[in-house]
């Protein structure tokens, strides 16, 4: 069983992944809340972005394996797709864009 830190990374890691992601752009998230569920084999980590609004929730397994059916929420709707990500790297900026209008 991993811990809840490398649970942590492992969410991190795996929306890295998710979207090709450079080092770079890797090291702008952050987690934003994580814990694990009583009597489970699972933990649920929170990731977001820059301080952004928008998260990523990430069911992260015991064994270090991530679920693919995340959950992305944003309070932003899709007219406001481009809002606030003009501090970001292009691509990070993308896969938040895209993310954010329910592509993936």
């Amino acid at each position: 069983m991993i811990s809840l830190s490398e649970a942590e990374q492992k969410a991190i890691e795996f929306i890295t992944e998710e979207w090709e992601l450079s080092d770079k752009e890797k090291n702008l998230f952050i987690i934003n809340d994580s814990r694990k569920i009583d009597d489970k084999w699972w933990y649920i980590v929170e990731v977001t972005v820059n301080e952004l609004p928008d998260k990523w929730v990430i069911q992260v397994y015991d064994d270090g394996d991530c679920d693919p059916c995340y959950t992305f929420l944003s309070p932003f709707s899709k007219q406001e797709n481009g809002n606030h990500l003009d501090k970001l790297p292009n691509k990070l900026a993308l896969a938040v864009q895209e993310e954010r209008k329910g592509h993936l």
